[in-house]
């Protein structure tokens, strides 16, 4: 448990200094003590009473109502005079990069000062003439900081109007701006120009094998060291015999297997679509699960929404496909072991299946009658892997803000409904975590990350029903994952 909020302070701290920081002038430090006050005293009581004596539950509940107000109040109280994009002109396109918890982060175009200046009559005569009445009704031109604003009414299919319209622009103009297309809160589809960042880099300049390898190479020895203590080889036995520690390898290759398919699907989209991207590379650490992830970066805007879509839901479902197999393998090689009465949040050697409902399948495909209702399961070293596979693809698909499954939601609803999605979805995850105690640090992380998602280039065009099915089954996933299963379910399936 202590080691859970350890990780829980550094993932808290890290959000705040990227996320919140230039929001408010109240110090992180401030920020992140009143956020991590009800771990602080979990830790505590811990200490003082060991792990085995529950936290009053007044006590825990009433600290996770004060610390937020408490955070709230502080940052209010040195908020700068700034709102988040949306809230605050639809018009203004959110900030140059934007990054997930894990894995994709996707720039968007600013642009100095010096570049942000009107038009001149010319030029702006030139623009209007880019506009055909009979493809976009061009109304008005608006001046933003960051943007020139056109609006109008749309006459012809987004699709086809975007195409058109982009390229007379950039027939007059060149390459001197970047064309977004997108809607504001009414649904009025707009046009934003913003000057063209610096020249594109290089593909050669993005991707470091070496570098990758380095990463990867390291992250395979402290995954490695991690698996050989859940084999139960203590570090007294790996210093007294070396060979002890390849029975770590299991659990490290399945480990990093599946977070390498699952990056290696963003990886591959996006070269499908000729977005530049850096190689996936790993995040090692020594301790917990022997890495942070795996991650890549993406140095090209969407150009649509269509192709966020499809770069977004090739992680989890690559990740997920090959987290069935490795993890069903290793439940078949489990042990079935008494339910604990107070079961831990990540207590892989007594593991409560019914905590997912698809675990519980999962388990008693591989178990058969062996399970039962007052039955845990020992879990192999490939389970853990295909476990914390299981709950890294929830967490992706979580659909909020640059997650991929809000990456997901926005390019199935588009970006104004995806904010009031995400707003939803933190909400019905504290419902999750009052349910399920392994969700509860990841439904309080939710309140820090962004709601809003980075726009396509062309943010109007809708998907078609193919992908919409897809992404719906996306969403049943990440629900088959993080809740339990149902009384009905453990009957049907003689877990009794």
């Amino acid at each position: 448990m202590i080691l859970w909020l350890l990780l829980l302070g550094f993932i808290t701290y890290i959000i705040l200094r990227q996320r919140v920081a230039h929001q408010t002038r109240t110090p992180v430090w401030v920020l992140w003590l009143a956020l991590m006050a009800p771990a602080f005293l979990w830790m505590a009581w811990f200490v003082i009473h060991g792990e085995d004596s529950p936290l009053p539950t007044e006590v825990a509940l009433g600290s996770f109502v004060v610390s937020p107000l408490i955070y709230w109040i502080l940052f209010f109280w040195g908020r700068r005079d700034m709102r988040p994009p949306l809230e605050q002109d639809p018009d203004v396109t959110p900030s140059r990069e934007s990054a997930g918890i894990k894995g994709v982060s996707r720039p968007v175009p600013s642009a100095s000062l010096q570049e942000l200046r009107a038009l001149n009559d010319g030029e702006e005569q030139q623009l209007r003439d880019c506009f055909d009445w009979t493809v976009y009704a061009l109304h008005q031109i608006d001046y933003r900081p960051q943007a020139v604003i056109c609006r109008g009414q749309l006459r012809s299919p987004p699709d086809s109007a975007y195409q058109k319209i982009r390229a007379k622009i950039e027939d007059k103009f060149g390459d001197r701006f970047l064309i977004i297309f997108q809607e504001d809160f009414k649904g009025q589809p707009f046009f934003i120009l913003v000057p063209n960042p610096e020249p594109a880099v290089q593909l050669d300049e993005l991707n470091k094998p070496g570098l990758a390898l380095l990463l990867a190479g390291i992250t395979l020895f402290t995954t490695t060291l991690v698996g050989s203590q859940i084999a139960a080889v203590s570090p007294e036995q790996v210093q007294s015999n070396p060979e002890l520690l390849l029975q770590g390898l299991p659990y490290a290759v399945a480990l990093m297997l599946i977070l390498g398919i699952h990056e290696s699907g963003h990886y591959f989209a996006a070269a499908f679509y000729k977005i530049k991207t850096t190689l996936p590379y790993f995040i090692p650490f020594p301790l917990f699960l022997g890495t942070f992830g795996a991650f890549i970066k993406m140095r090209s805007p969407m150009p649509n929404r269509k192709v966020l879509f499809d770069i977004s839901i090739a992680g989890p479902l690559a990740g997920f496909v090959v987290t069935l197999p490795l993890l069903w393998w290793g439940l078949v090689n489990s042990t079935i072991v008494p339910l604990p009465e107070n079961p831990g949040i990540f207590q892989i050697t007594a593991l409560d299946p019914k905590t997912s409902l698809i675990l519980t399948f999962l388990s008693k495909l591989a178990l058969g009658s062996q399970l039962t209702l007052t039955s845990a399961i020992n879990l192999h070293p490939v389970a853990v892997a295909g476990y914390i596979g299981l709950i890294a693809t929830a967490l992706n698909l979580i659909p909020v803000g640059q997650l991929d499954g809000g990456h997901i939601i926005h390019a199935m609803f588009g970006q104004v409904k995806a904010v009031r999605i995400g707003q939803i979805t933190r909400i019905a995850f504290l419902g999750i975590a009052w349910m399920q105690r392994l969700w509860v640090i990841w439904a309080l992380l939710l309140f820090l990350m962004p709601v809003v998602d980075s726009p396509a280039l062309n943010d109007v065009s809708e998907l078609d029903s193919r992908r919409d099915i897809l992404g719906l089954l996306a969403i049943a996933l990440l629900l088959a994952i993080v809740l339990p299963a149902p009384r009905l379910i453990t009957q049907w399936l003689n877990i009794i």
